[in-house]
């Protein structure tokens, strides 16, 4: 199992399209992927869990990452944080 902290850097935060994003890279992983934030832990492949978090920018989410690809998952989920969601 992997944890790591994660910034929310994009101006508009975890909106539907950065969700839609986020949920589309999670699903290409057999492991499974939640996201952890203010006491509430959601499935990041559901696009309506990953909205009703509520994060915005300057918020730190913990993604919770567990099976055999987890290495890989975690590799692309902190990229598509770092690279602000594709949004500027």
């Amino acid at each position: 199992m992997i944890r790591q902290q994660l910034l929310i850097q994009n101006k508009l935060g975890i909106h539907t399209r950065a969700a839609a994003k986020l949920v589309d890279i999670a699903k290409k992983f057999a492991s499974r992927i939640e996201l952890s934030y203010k006491d509430r832990i959601v499935d990041c492949k559901s696009i309506m869990g990953v909205i009703t978090l509520g994060a915005q920018k300057d918020n730190t989410l913990e993604v919770i990452i567990t099976g055999e690809d987890e290495n890989e998952a975690l590799s692309a989920i902190s990229q598509l944080f770092n690279e602000k969601f594709g949004e500027e």
